[in-house]
């Protein structure tokens, strides 16, 4: 859309962009959790998570910017990444021909590929409650990093099976289209039920977790917002589009028990490969395009 393109361009010239914002590697945590899609403002409405809370600027309004941003030529062997997210390993695993962006960790548990739910095209996030936790038992010396796929869409909350299109392959682009004959009012009401369902999974994996636990995202969402120097609606989050509803972010820090000792170590097991397909057919679910 050219509208976008102009908006992309604005932000490329005013903005320092990859460069200006939280630098998530370096950071001081023993366990991060991302939120996928959480905005600032709502998570700040709708949270009641102990600890303290800030806002942030994340580096990228997309999920593969912001691992290209924070994680490219990155050793993260001291990290277990948990992650409900498969835009990682179709970067490593160079699907749709991108390059990789070259981070290792300890080791990557890919909850997409064992936990996905085929009904709502996505992973649940008790599946990556669960997985974590185990992680965190089994890697008592490592950092981790744990990447829920909520409130991302598809909207898995009451609001969202009831009132809006089961598989919903590619929602905002169809939402903007008009092929969905739905009010604004109820997709914003699902998106926060969504935050509310990974709200209520992250609580349980504070308490099963000991040390400084970060809980942030990796971009924020568009719901309808007018941003920007051109202020006409816009859905989703865009690449290139730094507005601040895409890149503020929540920070909250918590600090329960004992600090582990962390250590780097290149784990000797490899990692699964996935068909091509599975991958694309899992990302397309989610709504992203080829």
């Amino acid at each position: 859309m050219a509208l976008n393109e102009l908006q992309r361009h604005y932000y490329a010239r005013t903005t320092r962009n990859a460069t200006d914002g939280v630098d998530i590697p370096a950071e001081d945590w023993d366990a991060l959790v991302i939120l996928d899609a959480c905005r600032f403002d709502a998570f700040e409405r709708l949270s009641d998570l102990p600890g303290s809370l800030s806002k942030r600027r994340s580096k990228a309004p997309t999920t593969v910017e912001f691992l290209r941003a924070n994680l490219a030529g990155v050793d993260m062997t001291d990290t277990v990444y948990v992650t409900a997210n498969p835009q990682f390993y179709r970067i490593e695993h160079g699907v749709y021909d991108v390059e990789p962006i070259g981070c290792r960790f300890h080791e990557v548990v890919d909850v997409w590929q064992d936990g996905w739910d085929d009904e709502t095209g996505t992973v649940h996030p008790d599946r990556v409650t669960r997985a974590a936790l185990e992680a965190a038992e089994e890697h008592p010396n490592k950092r981790l990093l744990v990447h829920y796929m909520q409130p991302h869409a598809p909207y898995i909350g009451p609001t969202g099976r009831d009132r809006l299109p089961s598989r919903q392959l590619n929602f905002w682009e169809s939402y903007k289209r008009g092929d969905l004959d739905v009010d604004l009012d109820v997709v914003r009401r699902a998106y926060d039920e969504n935050l509310e369902l990974v709200l209520d999974e992250v609580d349980e994996l504070l308490d099963g977790l000991s040390g400084r636990v970060v809980v942030t995202a990796d971009h924020g969402e568009l719901l309808g917002d007018r941003s920007g120097p051109i202020p006409y609606r816009k859905y989703g989050h865009l690449r290139g589009l730094h507005v601040p509803e895409l890149v503020e972010v929540p920070w909250l820090v918590y600090e329960d028990g004992p600090r582990p000792r962390i250590s780097a170590e290149t784990s000797t097991t490899e990692d699964a490969e996935v068909a091509d397909d599975v991958v694309v057919d899992r990302l397309r679910d989610l709504g992203y395009a080829d």
